[in-house]
């Protein structure tokens, strides 16, 4: 058995191929040491995961640390940057009106029935009733209520709210009136002759000095036969539903 394996061989070895014999007894092995190798390597795998439990746990328990802190610090980072734009706004404002005294808007009226606004400045402040509120952007409102801490302001929209105001171009005198979304100009002369995007501004008041923007003329009321005057819709220069820091100027 021995000399026929051995003449296997040689002939397959002159042919210059492996032999059946050769293929079979190395698939063996190969198999052998691939399962070897699969068992040593599952039993060191199962030692090191046993002796660095306790310091991938650790490990874990410190990168769970760190995204936290991390996500804390992106939300603060995020609030800050948000916070930006109306701290640039009250710094115009501010140069604009030197004796302004800025605020912070703490609360909305939760009922929207009022266009009412809360700031925290109050008489212990010297705020009083009936000083103008601005942005750097135009009119805001006036004071309606003071307390020691905290005061309410109407908003120029509100149904309430009357300033008086002049049309920038052609100095047209007219009333500001709140429709709860904009402002309506009443009592303007039938004489002005009104163009969409004509600045309105303020005129001299109890409220307010004269010149500060309201708005701009969005919309003009088609002309009634025999009237004396005229009406036009005006959009807010301030965008008043987003309001976080004001300025209060004395009247």
């Amino acid at each position: 058995m021995a000399a026929l394996i051995a003449l296997l061989q040689i002939s397959y070895l002159r042919q210059g191929r492996p032999s059946p014999l050769t293929i079979a007894v190395t698939s063996i092995s190969t198999y052998l040491q691939l399962a070897v190798a699969t068992a040593t390597n599952g039993i060191r795998g199962g030692v090191n995961t046993a002796v660095n439990t306790p310091q991938l746990a650790t490990e874990n328990a410190r990168l769970r640390s760190e995204n936290a802190a991390l996500q804390s610090d992106n939300l603060a980072l995020n609030e800050t940057l948000a916070r930006v734009p109306a701290e640039r706004d009250l710094a115009l404002a501010q140069q604009r009106y030197p004796q302004g005294l800025p605020a912070t808007v703490i609360g909305y009226d939760p009922e929207d029935v009022l266009h009412v606004i809360t700031i925290d400045r109050g008489t212990k402040d010297h705020v009083l009733r009936d000083d103008g509120v601005v942005t750097s952007r135009g009119v805001v409102g006036r004071v309606i209520e003071v307390t020691p801490l905290s005061s309410k302001v109407l908003l120029i929209t509100d149904r309430t709210s009357k300033l008086p105001a002049v049309i920038q171009r052609g100095r047209w005198w007219s009333i500001a009136i709140g429709t709860q979304t904009r402002v309506r100009l009443q009592y303007v002369s039938q004489d002005a002759r009104l163009k969409v995007g004509d600045a309105v501004v303020t005129g001299e008041g109890r409220s307010f000095h004269a010149g500060i923007l309201i708005g701009h003329v969005l919309q003009i009321a088609p002309a009634v036969a025999g009237a004396l005057d005229q009406s036009a819709v005006v959009e807010p220069a301030v965008e008043l539903g987003s309001l976080s820091r004001v300025l209060v100027l004395p009247k």
